[in-house]
């Protein structure tokens, strides 16, 4: 049986990422909780949040100093309402639980937002699909990894 882990690690892999997967202590539900664990800043966390853009999954990654302003996302994939997903659509969109969520290793392709805050951080974290693990990379390198594009839809 393939795991929402062994997606993301896959993806990682077909993307020529060699800097693996890091387990930590204890889940990160949060941006704050996983900065804590990998001892780096809060916005250095890629916070991988999926949307309804009219009824369509968007996946925003967040910086994770950043809230999403849900109107400029609205104005910037030309949708009438962007709300948050609940967990059942977040599952069926990722493959993967709320908490967990990466951005990658997804069923299929999901239009992508990628927060340029990140672009401040040398190395910034993303979820690997489960609530305890994460791996490093680059905004650049995130940017090729999801195929999405870089826009500023946080306040």
């Amino acid at each position: 049986m393939t795991t929402a882990l062994d997606r993301v690690r896959a993806a990682l892999t077909l993307h020529g990422h060699s800097g693996g997967i890091t387990e930590l202590p204890s889940a990160a539900p949060t941006a704050v909780a996983a900065a804590e664990q990998l001892a780096c800043p809060v916005g250095a966390i890629a916070n991988s949040l999926i949307f309804e853009a009219d009824g369509t999954p968007l996946l925003i990654v967040a910086s994770g100093g950043h809230r999403v302003d849900l109107k400029k996302a609205a104005s910037r994939v030309g949708a009438r309402k962007v709300r948050r997903a609940a967990p059942e659509f977040v599952l069926e969109a990722t493959g993967q639980e709320v908490g967990g969520v990466a951005p990658i290793g997804h069923p299929a392709p999901l239009r992508t937002l990628v927060d340029p805050a990140l672009a401040d951080y040398a190395q910034v974290w993303a979820g690997a699909g489960l609530p305890h693990t994460m791996f490093r990379t680059t905004f650049e390198e995130l940017v090729a990894l999801t195929g999405g594009e870089a826009a500023a839809v946080g306040i």
